[in-house]
């Protein structure tokens, strides 16, 4: 066995310092059995002792109070006398906050130590920390050093390092290793010291650094986001960075990166000299650095001292008083005596009493918190919830809505694609919405998204997969079976899609700019027709929520028998919808509307082309309210997607809007899978009929409107003219006028008239359209080709002489193109017939004087709408849809809410007893019937 002797050098230590780590190193070295002769710290503050103070004074240490060691520079005798009379041999400053003699320093036999929180020589001087964080330092840690006549430059003794975490902040870092670590370390170096085991390591100049005491300062919001975030954290808590505010200074808590520039929704807050706007979020408050990356602050300061969550900042002072029950005025009423006990230099504890301006510290912040956890264990608090709510009032409301879990709100977060354009921002997600959340597809798959304007990307879209459809049916399937949507009253569900709709239209320039970017609209029809109609819609079927209701049925046995049957309206569940690139957000209005309405919960796939719109859409309706699942949002491939939705057992009704091909592969999906309701909106080929005793003014200008809309790229477009031979010339002559005039371009140019068409694939397929106009003999009038510029631009176009067996009299052009045939006077019957001559039956017009003729031509025509004197005028009231090839089903209107009538048959049910006594009721069957 081999035994060590040590030879102890340091017996009696002198301890200056103060606060909770110094007590902490006093009683860990009196466990080592060190003798403390004597514990110098600061003056009792507001009548209590400092926590070193009070440990030494428990044990019957002697305690020095000095409020200073020197005057003017010079040591004052008499303290220094104090000092050496007590006989240390080692003085220890764990934490001290004066200025101490070198008289006092070198006295010991052995010295003093100091602890620093810094691995010095970097950040020598106070506010170490607070530098540490600021400069962005990766590894920080502590250094106990022999004491000298310079400025935190002696000797190092003992260092230890940790890791600097991306969001540690001043009181994380210390927290987690400067304090536990640091007290560890003081007593090592002591140990260290009484084995004569000490080193004495020269600091090397190289990589020295000296930082004043860190004063409360504004923020330069010039820096990239990961400075501002460095500069906020390094002054959190002491001293503050500050910025201005709407007119008052604002000080900022609690910072943290957001990475890979996830954000959350919210309204934007503008800061004086930051590169763009903030943005308060459910979260906290959203910064921008000059390198548009963000940062998150969870707290804010003003001036007065009151301090609240940042993602409160609009609705501060604003929130309603809960209303305490008996147990909660009784806990209340617990927590008064707490603070009295604390807050002891006031009378009475008053609803707003302010704890923080009546005495207490730091040190009074945790036993709050400490005390509140004795007498409600399911109240969590942290010690900023006591920094916000300083007033018993606030403090009360603050613990009783923990307690009821009616602060727990989960942030929704969206991977925006920015840009600066139009003159705002726009805020685009590209990710799937899949219960309630943006994800990434399956195996992280995106495609590009492409702007028709100029042909570049705009951004890359998260691409479906199976097994994202099956997630999303899954969710949807969840919110209607289980979730709250499906027990929600119809009143509430209603006030959800109004609140929707408002929320659009809060941001229908956004919208519609996206609208414009992405499928090519130009940017005033897409603000009045693409969005408005979509914000009208959702207010139509939000007004009808509490109103879709069946009917009461007289039958043969109801007397003498007493039998009574009525019909409910019930949701139909998970509806799937498909929907087209001409018209992405109003398509998704028209459909989804009424799906929502009645109850129902949606997963929709918009064209893989345009998706940017349907996944805005996505995040309004998760900031209106919509809980998870009932909206899903997924871009990809209609063989893919579209197939799946089509298939899938769990999906009970699928609207489609798009080509009569794809529509007749759906429909017997549909019907193999589970027979699931369809509505289909397909193909068309509508008719305009012109009369020579038409109004020519408006005959030329709607009948433009009725080709040119939307650049062709419309549904109900007139695929073809038929206009009376004796004002055939002169109505084709007014026509290319008008089209000369039109101006094609930018579509986010408000002269703009015709922008781009919405994709390359769509372009060539209309070159070619006129190409075989040409070839079959038809005769081109103007437009026909692609426009020498960027992008996917197309001319207006016009034909005449078309015959009725040529492709382009048949088949739909989709496009800007007119289609002009010519019918002999007096011969209405014969037209007629032509104009019926289609597969298609989705809309038609007529222009004539004669009310007569216009009442019996609208009678013949087959199709779902007929325009008379105008065209292109359609109404959220108003049912839309076709029929043969154009599709079955209708868009629009009471009756379009998706449901199902249930039959009930009661007996034996006397009509004055029903409202008394509905335990009666006795149904004899229950029945499904198709609507």
């Amino acid at each position: 066995m081999l035994w060590f002797t040590y030879t102890v050098y340091a017996s009696t230590i002198a301890l200056i310092g103060q606060s909770l780590f110094g007590q902490e190193v006093y009683k860990e070295l009196r466990k080592e059995g060190y003798t403390i002769v004597g514990v110098f710290t600061i003056p009792d503050k507001d009548g209590r002792a400092d926590p070193l103070a009070t440990e030494a004074e428990k044990d019957g240490v002697a305690v020095f109070k000095f409020p200073r060691w020197r005057v003017k520079g010079q040591a004052i005798p008499e303290v220094v006398a104090q000092y050496k009379a007590i006989g240390a041999e080692l003085n220890v400053l764990p934490f001290c906050s004066q200025f101490i003699p070198m008289e006092v320093i070198d006295h010991p036999k052995h010295g003093s130590i100091i602890y620093h929180p810094s691995l010095l020589p970097r950040h020598r001087g106070a506010s170490a920390i607070n530098w540490t964080l600021i400069h962005g330092d990766k590894k920080g840690g502590f250094t106990v050093f022999w004491a000298d006549d310079g400025l935190d430059t002696g000797p190092i003794l003992l260092q230890r390092d940790c890791d600097v975490e991306p969001n540690d902040t001043v009181n994380t870092i210390y927290k987690r290793f400067l304090f536990p670590e640091g007290v560890k370390g003081t007593v090592e170096a002591v140990r260290l010291i009484a084995e004569g085991k000490a080193p004495r390591i020269s600091q090397p100049e190289e990589g020295a650094t000296y930082e004043c005491i860190q004063k409360k300062d504004n923020i330069d919001w010039n820096q990239s986001a990961e400075a501002l975030h460095n500069w906020i954290r390094g002054n959190d808590k002491v001293p503050g960075a500050w910025a201005e505010v709407e007119g008052q200074k604002v000080t900022f808590y609690g910072s943290t990166l957001v990475d890979n520039g996830s954000i959350a929704i919210g309204q934007p807050l503008q800061i004086p000299g930051a590169s763009r706007a903030a943005t308060v979020t459910r979260a906290g408050l959203l910064l921008y650095g000059n390198d548009s990356k963000a940062l998150l602050v969870k707290n804010l300061q003003f001036e007065d001292g009151k301090m609240i969550a940042a993602a409160q900042y609009f609705a501060s002072g604003s929130s309603a008083a809960v209303e305490l029950t008996e147990e909660e005025k009784s806990f209340a009423e617990q927590m008064r005596v707490v603070w009295q006990s604390i807050l002891n230099n006031v009378s009475q504890i008053e609803d707003s009493t302010d704890f923080f301006k009546s005495g207490a510290a730091s040190m009074d912040v945790v036993r709050l918190v400490e005390e509140v956890k004795l007498r409600a264990s399911n109240c969590q608090l942290q010690n900023e919830d006591v920094y916000m709510n300083c007033t018993f009032q606030d403090f009360i409301q603050m613990c009783v809505r923990k307690l009821r879990g009616e602060d727990d709100e989960e942030e929704l977060l969206v991977d925006y694609v920015s840009k600066n354009i139009n003159n705002m921002s726009v805020k685009m997600p590209h990710q799937l919405f899949i219960n309630g959340e943006f994800v990434d597809a399956e195996g992280g798959k995106t495609y590009k998204t492409i702007n028709p304007t100029d042909g570049t990307a705009i951004c890359d879209v998260s691409l479906a997969q199976i097994s994202d459809v099956d997630r999303a049916v899954a969710a949807a399937k969840e919110a209607f079976e289980e979730g709250e949507w499906g027990k929600m009253n119809p009143r509430d569900r209603g006030r959800l899609i109004y609140k929707l709709a408002d929320l659009m239209e809060q941001h229908q320039e956004e919208l519609a700019t996206i609208e414009a970017m992405d499928s090519g609209a130009v940017y005033t029809l897409a603000l009045k027709t693409h969005v408005g109609m979509s914000i009208q819609t959702f207010r139509y079927f939000a007004g009808w929520c509490d109103k879709i209701q069946g009917s009461t049925i007289p039958i043969n046995q109801a007397r003498p028998n007493r039998n009574l049957t009525f019909t409910k309206k019930e949701p139909i569940g998970v509806c799937a919808i498909v929907i087209p690139w001409n018209y992405p957000l109003m398509m998704l209005a028209w459909k989804t509307a009424a799906c929502l309405a009645a109850g129902n919960t949606v997963v929709l796939k918009p064209a893989q082309v345009t998706p940017l719109t349907a996944l805005k859409f996505a995040e309004l309706a998760a900031r209106a309210g919509l809980p998870k699942g009932v909206v899903n949002i997924l871009p990809g491939s209609g063989a893919l997607v579209g197939q799946r939705l089509s298939d899938h057992p769990d999906i009970h009704k699928l609207a489609f809007t798009g080509s009569t091909e794809i529509g007749k592969h759906i429909m017997k999906s549909c019907a193999v899978s589970n027979v699931k309701k369809v509505s289909l909106e397909l193909g068309g080929k509508s008719p305009l009929i012109i009369f020579s005793d038409c109004d020519m003014d408006k005959a030329v200008r709607m009948g433009m409107s009725s080709v040119f809309f939307n650049k062709g790229e419309n549904c109900i477009a007139a695929g073809r003219l038929f206009v009376e031979d004796n004002i055939h010339d002169h109505f084709v002559k007014r026509v290319v006028e008008e089209v000369k005039k039109m101006k094609i371009g930018d579509p986010l140019d408000r002269a703009t008239d015709h922008g781009p068409q919405n994709h390359k694939a769509h372009l060539d397929k209309l070159v070619e359209y006129c190409q075989i106009g040409i070839k079959e003999g038809a005769t081109l009038v103007c437009g026909g080709k692609q426009v020498q510029r960027p992008g996917f631009f197309f001319e207006p176009t016009v034909f005449t002489d078309v015959q009725d067996h040529m492709y382009i009299a048949v088949e739909e052009s989709f496009g800007p193109i007119m289609i002009l045939s010519k019918f002999k006077s007096g011969e209405v019957d014969n037209v007629l017939r032509r104009a019926n001559a289609t597969e298609f039956g989705l809309a038609s017009g007529v222009f004539t004087r004669d009310i007569s003729k216009a009442l019996y031509v609208s009678e013949k025509l087959n199709a779902g709408t007929v325009f008379v004197n105008t065209y292109n005028k359609t109404d959220v009231a108003s049912p839309f849809g076709g029929f043969k090839q154009s599709g079955f089903g209708k868009d629009l209107g009471k009756k379009t809410c998706c449901c199902y009538y249930v039959a009930v048959v009661l007996y034996s049910c006397p009509v004055k007893e029903m409202a008394l006594h509905k335990d009666t009721f006795r149904p004899l069957r229950v029945e499904q019937a198709t609507s």
